[in-house]
């Protein structure tokens, strides 16, 4: 009976360490990832900044009431110390998202990207086309 037990989780150890073994993926996905993320990104930036003007034209003088408010916000202490932990957890969270994020890239290239890799870049692309008449990263 133990030995059955022993074989049986001799194997269930060998099932789970083949499974943790997560591919790298390559440095041109990597780039091609960033490259994406950091154009969405700009995209989202330039976003913010139209509409942020739009609304400032809209508000008018109590724009400048209401930017006085925060600006007297950020000063006090009860803000800095949200701000801090804030900073601190992001530190501390990174390493573990990058480390998802390559295990996330390494699996879909070694799985989804042979089998759905050009019908997904030719659909990023017609999206970035779109998105470029809607909300250009420029």
């Amino acid at each position: 009976m133990n030995a059955k037990i022993v074989i049986a989780l001799i194997l269930a150890l060998q099932v789970s360490t083949s499974l943790c073994e997560v591919p790298t993926p390559s440095d041109e996905l990597v780039q091609k990832y960033d490259q994406a993320k950091a154009r969405f990104i700009q995209r989202l930036v330039n976003a913010y900044k139209k509409a942020k003007g739009a609304i400032e034209a809209q508000v008018g003088a109590d724009a400048a009431v209401a930017e006085e408010k925060v600006e007297e916000l950020k000063k006090t202490k009860e803000f800095e110390a949200v701000q801090k932990v804030l900073q601190n957890i992001g530190t501390e969270v990174e390493p573990y998202l990058n480390s998802a994020r390559s295990a996330a890239l390494g699996g879909y290239e070694k799985h989804v990207r042979p089998q759905v890799g050009s019908y997904l870049s030719d659909a990023l692309d017609v999206i970035s086309k779109f998105l470029d008449g809607v909300m250009p990263a420029q």
